[in-house]
């Protein structure tokens, strides 16, 4: 008798669940700055430190586990040949990589630009520097590239598709 569902469809539901909870938050990241940097310059601070710690208990978690259920697919279903599988553990290193080296360093200078940049304001409206201003422009590139990075992963995983 064969169970109703077969452990790997249980892996498979968990690998696109650890996507959509490591990468999902990620997506919301420029909204999330615009409107804090519109509405209140001075909480960008304390927002740059949730960036952190975003990153580093559910992106990086969530990473692992797309990488570990990712392995046990591929192995699963022999298709370590496929471009789709060989281009996602591509992507999985890639935007650990950007997170480990780039993304968590940044938001971490950049909670300590603004605290200065709010400090130095005093008591008047907070005006944020040209350095910061640079740092958080080269953040919101590269976090548009991660976040096409996974875009792209995804279409190729759904139609087991790839150039």
């Amino acid at each position: 008798m064969l169970p109703a569902v077969l452990f790997y469809e249980v892996v498979l539901a968990l690998h696109i669940a650890a996507v959509v909870m490591a990468f999902g938050v990620t997506f919301a990241w420029p909204l999330i700055f615009a409107i804090v940097a519109r509405q209140d310059a001075r909480a960008l601070p304390a927002v740059h430190r949730a960036e952190v710690v975003v990153a580093q208990r559910l992106v990086m978690p969530g990473l692992a586990v797309v990488l570990v259920a990712g392995i046990y697919l591929a192995s699963k279903l022999e298709v370590w040949t496929s471009f789709y599988v060989q281009w996602g553990m591509g992507v999985t290193i890639v935007l650990g990589g950007l997170s480990g080296m780039f993304f968590v360093p940044t938001a971490r200078r950049l909670a300590a630009l603004a605290e200065r940049d709010v400090a130095d304001a005093g008591e008047g409206a907070a005006t944020l520097s040209d350095e910061y201003r640079a740092l958080f422009g080269r953040l919101m590139r590269v976090g548009a590239l991660a976040s096409l990075l996974v875009l792209s992963t995804i279409y190729f995983m759904a139609t087991h598709t790839g150039a």
